[in-house]
């Protein structure tokens, strides 16, 4: 017996409500647990040293000094013709940042000469909160 007799089946149809809750978790999941590299512009080696990590600021311009001198400022390479030069990039850098303070990032077998030039070149901009970075003994 057929008790439904001139009803219509209802169309199937598939909820994707599930299927999108589940990729928003996994999205979230992938982003949280991803390590991007900072430092991805040069090569480089931080010295070592026992010191907390501190945390990052929004005011910071950052400076990457490789073994072989070169320099890198806030993502953007440049090649080094002279303090002066290097003082002007820093002032660009700086923009309408409201006291930066300079991270200088460099490696452990580059020249000390190569970091007092980012050191007079600070000066030079006015800027006068320098710090360096390294990297942790405890592994």
């Amino acid at each position: 017996m057929n008790f439904q007799r001139g009803r219509e089946k209802e169309p199937l149809e598939i909820n994707l409500v599930p299927l999108i809750d589940v990729m928003m978790v996994i999205l979230i999941f992938l982003m949280i647990t991803t390590t991007y590299s900072k430092y991805t512009e040069l090569q480089i080696n931080l010295p070592s040293a026992d010191a907390e990590r501190q945390p990052e600021r929004q005011n910071e311009i950052s400076v990457l000094v490789n073994a072989r001198g070169q320099y890198v400022i806030n993502r953007s390479p440049l090649t080094f013709r002279g303090v002066e030069q290097l003082a002007d990039e820093l002032k660009r850098a700086r923009g309408t940042l409201k006291d930066p303070i300079v991270i200088i990032s460099a490696d452990a077998a580059a020249s000390h000469q190569s970091v007092v030039r980012v050191m007079e070149a600070s000066r030079l901009a006015g800027l006068t909160q320098i710090t360096f970075t390294t990297q942790s003994n405890k592994r």
